[in-house]
């Protein structure tokens, strides 16, 4: 009989990889995690009752997508939200943003339109549970349909990625400022973003994804520079340009 059985061979099957995963990465999103908290695999093996393998896996594609980084001791945290780098990011954003949204007015079909309306209708419901969680959450998806009416898988999936770093900064402003102006806001750019979409005017689309990309630099670039964010635990130094 083997008596050299280590505690992870003990453990139950209990979730798989992928449940760990998609947990740790809505908590992340939703700043249940909070940027440079440690993602420590024993303390996650016993919270999830698996092995560390599995935990492992998670956190690799955690990393993977950019909202985990590995330390130089070989530890895990959740990404730090960069403000130094935010120039640099809302730049990328805007050129993914702009060319999403010019390929969509030229390529959509009538099943994207479809899509676009009803994600643009989950938003506004969403709205009136004053829930900014779940607004943040059908923003993205919003974003998305459009970025599937484009055409562009690659552009997507890069895009994809800089909304999720979006959608923890805007959790973190939306969390500090309030969610009534801005949610409102949300819907409004979204619905004129449809209509041009629909109407098939690619500059039009550019000229609004624009504007957006800018209104969020400029909402978060003051949010930044109040009082407030210097209480917020980012991960790392704040910076504010």
């Amino acid at each position: 009989m083997n008596t050299n059985v280590n505690d992870d061979d003990r453990r139950g099957k209990g979730p798989s990889s992928k449940v760990v995963y998609d947990t740790l990465r809505d908590e992340i999103l939703n700043l249940v995690q909070r940027p440079g908290r440690l993602l420590d695999e024993a303390t996650l093996a016993d919270r999830f009752q698996l092995s560390r393998s599995p935990i492992r896996e998670a956190l690799i594609r955690l990393v993977g997508d950019g909202l985990a980084a590995v330390l130089s001791n070989r530890s895990t945290i959740v990404s730090p939200i960069d403000l130094e780098a935010f120039p640099k990011y809302v730049e990328a954003l805007g050129v993914a943003h702009r060319l999403n949204c010019r390929l969509a007015a030229e390529n959509r079909t009538d099943d994207d339109l479809e899509a676009m309306a009803s994600t643009n209708g989950y938003l506004l419901e969403s709205i009136a549970t004053e829930d900014y969680l779940l607004v943040s959450a059908a923003n993205k998806s919003c974003n998305m349909a459009v970025a599937r009416a484009g055409r562009n898988p690659y552009l997507a999936a890069f895009y994809e990625r800089l909304l999720d770093e979006r959608r923890r900064m805007f959790n973190l402003h939306i969390e500090h400022l309030g969610k009534s102006h801005l949610a409102t806001q949300l819907y409004q750019q979204h619905d004129l973003m449809l209509k041009a979409v629909r109407s098939g005017e690619p500059d039009l689309a550019d000229n609004l994804a624009l504007d957006q990309t800018r209104q969020f630099r400029e909402s978060f670039l003051e949010f930044m520079r109040t009082d407030q964010i210097a209480a917020i635990d980012l991960g790392k130094s704040v910076y504010v340009p």
